[in-house]
């Protein structure tokens, strides 16, 4: 497969520590995912679904403790602890390397070790970086071969070249002992202990964002979690826009956006690029290009149906992976909560246990049929509105990066910064606000800069440094924009109809690239015109409307930057440029 000398002593190492029975190379041919898939069933650990009805698809259900990222015990590890705390949970490499040895001693005893070259990126693009993840997971090498590109084809590329060490072990999925470490000073993550997507799938958030990040800051690019959306004029051209939200702010149901009626009359299109991660770098031209470094859509199932989202649910129509969903036993298919409002009568809930939809537990209350973080793993070229440029090596050339948060009454709709450092200054002091279904506590503002707070590998206020040194590199950098769908009136009802209704504030954004329409100069930036945003077609929202999802309160926002300035607060490095934009904020709220 390769003669590549660290690859070769990276396995040889890890069988002397793992003990593993026997090493399988993944080839990445259909013949041999065929046969893993085949194994998988006959070991119990996918559950075949109905192939005339879900081609390609199947079932896994996780342990019960394991059944989401988690942020406790995920470690980035430096010799310094300044160089990657205050944000992130911090542990000494060498202590870390300690720790982990032990755990990972003869912890394959009887398993295969799976090796999978993998490339985060088209294979051979500039943009791409190569990764090796050994494993003894086959749902590992299943979903792997779903979200990025594997096999021979990575490791004639690598050559002898240099690749991203990933070391993973499901082991006894002991809670107390998992742990997601990484080493972003030494190009390597090792997991234990999980077989849950978002910690053991090492291509995902832990490359693609811990570790890239790092390796962004040391050779000026930047990984950030965002999406990648093209809008397609009726002219057929295509303006690209990334954009980061936390959490359960919608960032893939813009991803895979379907413009409002009115504007698909005209012949607007929206394409999806990515939906999770963007890979940035400066183009020759002076502008930003970013490729999505992913090769599939890792979704959270329930909520998804073919209102919300109807591209994402055509794309886990085959060849998908399902975690932790429902299984209907009548059909062999697979439902989760918000699918429909069909759940099966002989159903199967996440845990394994017979469900109908109506099933209470021990205390009488409704059990759900999926987990709440249940996911879908399925290929990008099912979806609907892929952009044809997924596969550009160069990537896509940016004209505008999108912030947002979930804010009742805070941010307008849509406001614009001034400058490059004064949109960085919006994106480092980005927060949205906690719903009762996360916490219990409603309207608790947790900052999220970039959307990257968990996911930054190494100190947050050298990562909003690295942003400001890439304004000073970039000859024709994209406008700076902050969008809020989730103002709310005094009943709590949000006012603005999100989803494809989006569009509309996307359009008024790339109108302001151009410099085709006019704003409002406020104390936050500038504010659309409220006839600029288009709500032709829209019954329930009026100019009026628009100008009051776009009013600023002078004292809410006072109220805001004392928080930014709490924030920064808890940080170390921040960059003075960043001080001097909270400053000038303040200035022009008390004027």
């Amino acid at each position: 497969m390769t003669s590549n000398k660290k690859v070769l002593a990276f396995i040889e190492e890890t069988k002397a520590l793992c003990d593993p029975k026997e090493v399988v190379w993944v080839d990445g041919s259909e013949e041999q995912l065929e046969a893993f898939r085949k194994q998988a069933v006959e070991e119990g650990i996918l559950i075949k679904l109905n192939q005339e009805k879900l081609p390609g698809c199947y079932l896994h259900r996780t342990t019960q403790n394991d059944v989401a990222r988690v942020e406790g015990r995920t470690y980035i590890c430096s010799k310094n602890k300044d160089d990657s705390s205050p944000i992130n949970n911090w542990m000494e490499s060498g202590e870390a390397y300690d720790m982990l040895k032990k755990l990972f001693k003869g912890c394959m005893k009887g398993r295969t070790l799976y090796v999978i070259p993998y490339s985060m990126g088209a294979v051979g693009s500039k943009f791409s970086k190569i990764g090796i993840e050994l494993t003894d997971s086959i749902y590992v090498v299943l979903n792997m071969a779903i979200m990025t590109r594997v096999g021979q084809k990575v490791l004639d590329v690598l050559g002898d070249g240099d690749f991203v060490k990933g070391l993973h072990s499901y082991a006894e999925l002991s809670e107390e002992k998992r742990y997601i470490c990484h080493f972003p000073e030494d190009d390597t993550i090792i997991s234990i202990n999980s077989n849950y997507g978002g910690n053991v799938l090492l291509g995902k958030k832990c490359f693609a964002l811990r570790i890239a990040s790092y390796l962004g800051k040391k050779e000026g690019w930047m990984a950030e979690h965002m999406l990648i959306l093209g809008v397609q004029y009726p002219n057929g051209e295509t303006k690209y826009i990334a954009a980061a939200f936390p959490s359960a702010c919608g960032k893939t149901n813009l991803a895979m956006l379907i413009p409002p009626e009115v504007y698909r009359k005209k012949g607007y299109k929206v394409w999806c690029v990515g939906d999770d991660i963007a890979w940035i770098r400066v183009g020759e031209d002076g502008r930003l290009y970013a490729v999505n470094p992913e090769n599939g859509f890792f979704g959270v199932a329930p909520g998804t149906n073919e209102k919300s989202n109807p591209n994402a649910l055509h794309t886990t129509q085959k060849n998908t992976i399902f975690t932790n969903v429902a299984y209907n036993a009548d059909t062999g298919t697979v439902w989760w909560e918000g699918l429909d409002k069909n759940p099966p009568k002989n159903g199967v809930d996440w845990k394994g246990n017979p469900w109908n939809g109506d099933t209470k537990d021990a205390d009488g209350k409704p059990v759900k049929g999926a987990h709440p973080n249940s996911r879908f793993t399925a290929p990008a070229v099912n979806c609907p509105c892929l952009s044809k440029e997924f596969e550009n090596p160069d990537g896509v050339p940016l004209s505008a990066i999108v912030f947002g948060g979930r804010r009742a009454k805070t941010a307008p709709l849509v406001y614009q910064s001034t400058s490059w450092n004064n949109g960085v200054f919006v994106g480092s002091s980005m927060a949205s606000e906690t719903t009762a279904a996360a916490t219990g506590a409603v309207g608790v503002v947790r900052r999220d800069p970039m959307a990257m707070r968990p996911f930054v590998g190494y100190n947050m206020g050298d990562y909003f440094a690295h942003w400001i040194e890439m304004g000073k590199k970039i000859k024709n950098p994209p406008k700076i924009f902050n969008v809020n769908w989730f103002r709310t009136d005094d009943e709590g009802h949000f006012i603005w109809p999100g989803f494809g209704d989006n569009m509309r504030v996307l359009d008024w954004i790339l109108a302001r690239c151009e410099d085709k329409v006019d704003a409002v100069e406020t104390p936050i930036g500038y504010v659309p015109k409220a006839e600029d945003i288009n709500i032709e077609g829209l019954d329930d929202i009026t100019t009026d409307t628009v100008k009051g999802l776009l009013e600023i309160d002078k004292e809410t926002w006072k109220e805001e930057a004392e928080g930014i300035e709490k924030f920064y607060g808890e940080l170390t490095r921040v960059p003075q440029e960043l001080k001097d934009e909270l400053a000038a904020l303040k200035k022009r709220l008390d004027a």
